[in-house]
């Protein structure tokens, strides 16, 4: 699967969105991917997932003995992505403001583990759900994602790979472009945080 047909299926889906958008960062853009919109088609969500286990193999190996995603936007892909590796899965949510394994998970010293992530925009997500899994003496191997709309700008801390790269503008509220400056903002994301 290229750029092309992950975008496709993001198109397809109604998920490839134009307008004036305030991303989880806080930063406003006039793209945004609504991947919640592709995971309610099993079929889309499978096709990608298998495509981003390939990939995963490819590039890391079969050296994984866990695939761990942050709560809640990646649960579903970084499920799917687990199925096609044939490998468990576990999510790490937010406590406190901070990811860490609850619901009976945990990671063993030495467990090596693929995060999987849905979409990195600054990476901060990825980066706190790395932390969290170094936090419990794992070995993340690397992440996974669907798509990168940092252009690979993102600094996630650990070797990445995506089904597309993408640079998507993105601007602080106090600097946005005119054809956004009159444009009705909307909050689309979930994660709540400010960068």
């Amino acid at each position: 699967m290229n750029k092309e047909d992950v975008l496709k299926e993001f198109e397809e889906a109604g998920a490839l969105l134009k307008g004036h958008f305030v991303l989880s960062s806080g930063l406003h853009s006039d793209t945004y991917l609504n991947k919640s919109i592709v995971s309610k088609f099993p079929d889309r969500t499978e096709r990608l997932c298998r495509a981003l286990a390939r990939k995963a193999r490819q590039v890391f190996g079969d050296s994984f003995d866990y695939v761990v995603s942050p709560a809640m936007g990646a649960i579903i892909y970084g499920y799917e992505t687990a199925r096609h590796l044939g490998v468990p899965f576990m999510f790490v949510e937010r406590v406190d403001g901070a990811f860490q394994l609850r619901r009976g998970f945990s990671l063993e010293k030495g467990d090596r583990v693929l995060v999987v992530e849905d979409i990195i925009s600054t990476g901060l997500s990825a980066r706190e759900a790395i932390d969290a899994v170094r936090k419990a003496g794992a070995i993340v191997v690397g992440l996974a994602c669907l798509i990168d709309r940092s252009g690979g700008e993102a600094e996630i801390g650990a070797p990445m790979v995506s089904l597309a790269t993408l640079r998507v503008d993105a601007w602080p509220a106090d600097k946005l472009p005119p054809h956004l400056r009159e444009t009705p903002a909307v909050k689309p994301g979930s994660r709540g945080v400010s960068q």
